[in-house]
């Protein structure tokens, strides 16, 4: 994004230079207005990054010019500050469009928290959208989310195979996505204008994934009272997805290997078979060699489903894509909640980032939706994160009997926050980039320990 622009409108002159001075000290380019209407007649689309607004302004009040501004650049990402937040307001606007409400009086460390959360949450949209418009140019891929050097490997084999047609195994935990991959491979193939047609074969009992599969004529069994088209006549032309096709019995899986060889099947009670134009793609989350070794899955047919492998890595093998897909499903939930929640706090972020993530993409899908469902504030946080995952503990519950660790720790904490500041002359940010921390984390612990940054300058 480069150094980002700001535009901050407050009638409050002293308010204003508070936050120019602040913020431009962050590296910042701000240009301030205490006249919203002036402020609103110079506005350019493109131009900048964020806008902070008051909302209790003589000439034009804040939600008009959250209202004019969103007009004129929708993706713009406003912040509006007020003494008078009510519950009413706040919702009114978040609905309008606002990115974020902060309340006066604010200390800098909490503004600066909030500028940085809201750059960096529309920064992650923004390499997303990026990404997709990349691929874009070459195949399409608009319901993968993610930047990782893993990923764009595998795309770049998903656009390969996806115009050959031959059969694809994909394989990868349960929850990583494998279903969207299957639709990748449909969407970027020829047949793309077909139909794509999915069934779970761990779901259905065997009788009645035979009948889906194949489908039946009327009065091949007791209650066939009409006949009914099978999946593979259904998806004539387009792609059948297979999943979990490690549990097919092996009474099916010698049906579908004959189709495999022939192109042809007998619907359940017919003597005619049926000829159709049909691509298997199949995924597995367990290792189907074994069962072939043992005899559960048929070897001939593993070959034929087994003509390319895609395999999907966890999560946690791809950690820099967290952070995405997480804004991915903040957007995602705050659009069907009709919500606005910002984004994660750093120590949300970071617990994101940490855990291990056994369930993969849909896991941590879930997780969002869950704690937006409990959220009471703007921003998901460690509590509300910590209600749904294992999340590490904050420095002051790691306490031992007597609470001699806590001590400890807040001693060398204090120690080590000091002599960062005497070395870099009370710079926080400078502080915060030596010791590997977000510099939210360095004010919440400054203001933690009480430690006046203006001693060290």
């Amino acid at each position: 994004m480069g150094t980002a622009k700001i535009l901050v409108i407050d009638n409050e002159e002293g308010l204003c230079r508070m936050m120019e001075d602040v913020l431009a000290d962050k590296g910042y380019i701000v240009r301030p207005f205490t006249d919203p209407v002036a402020a609103v007649d110079s506005f350019q689309p493109g131009v900048w990054d964020l806008v902070i607004s008051d909302v209790k302004m003589p000439g034009m009040d804040g939600l008009e010019v959250l209202r004019r501004l969103r007009d004129l650049e929708e993706g713009l990402p406003i912040i509006m500050i007020t003494a008078y937040a009510t519950v009413d307001m706040s919702i009114q606007a978040l609905r309008m469009g606002a990115y974020d409400m902060l309340t006066k009086p604010f200390e800098p460390d909490e503004l600066v928290f909030r500028v940085e959360n809201a750059l960096d949450h529309t920064r992650l949209l923004e390499e997303n959208r990026e990404l997709k418009e990349e691929l874009a140019q070459r195949a399409d891929f608009s319901e993968i989310v993610g930047a990782s050097v893993d990923l764009k490997d595998l795309l770049e084999r998903v656009e390969k195979v996806a115009a050959r047609n031959i059969s694809v195994l994909i394989t990868g935990e349960s929850g990583t996505g494998k279903e969207l991959i299957a639709k990748a491979l449909h969407q970027n193939s020829p047949r793309h204008e077909k139909r794509f047609l999915a069934i779970n074969c761990g779901s259905l009992p065997e009788t009645v994934l035979e009948s889906e599969l194949f489908g039946y004529r009327k009065g091949a069994f007791t209650g066939a009272e009409k006949d009914k088209v099978g999946l593979l006549e259904a998806a004539d032309g387009g792609t059948l997805f297979l999943d979990e096709v490690g549990n097919l019995p092996l009474k099916v899986q010698k049906t579908l290997l004959r189709f495999l060889q022939e192109r042809e099947f007998q619907p359940i009670g017919d003597t005619q078979p049926i000829k159709v134009d049909v691509r298997i793609i199949s995924a597995t989350n367990a290792e189907l060699k074994k069962d072939v070794e043992s005899g559960a899955f048929r070897e001939d047919l593993f070959y034929r489903l087994n003509v390319v492998t895609l395999d999907l890595p966890p999560l946690r093998e791809r950690r820099n894509d967290i952070p995405l897909l997480a804004a991915h499903f903040i957007k995602e939930f705050n659009q069907k909640f009709e919500m606005n929640i910002a984004g994660l706090t750093p120590e949300a972020k970071e617990a994101l980032l940490q855990f291990s993530w056994p369930g993969n993409i849909r896991q941590l899908r879930n997780v969002i939706e869950g704690a937006m469902a409990i959220v009471s504030g703007s921003y998901l946080d460690l509590e509300t994160i910590g209600q749904l995952i294992d999340v590490p503990l904050e420095p002051g519950e790691l306490e031992g009997e007597d609470g001699n660790y806590s001590d400890a720790l807040a001693k060398f904490e204090i120690d080590y926050l000091q002599s960062l500041l005497l070395r870099f002359e009370g710079n926080v940010e400078e502080v915060a980039e030596a010791a590997g921390m977000n510099m939210a984390t360095v004010y919440r612990k400054l203001k933690k320990y009480r430690i006046d940054t203006k001693g060290y300058r």
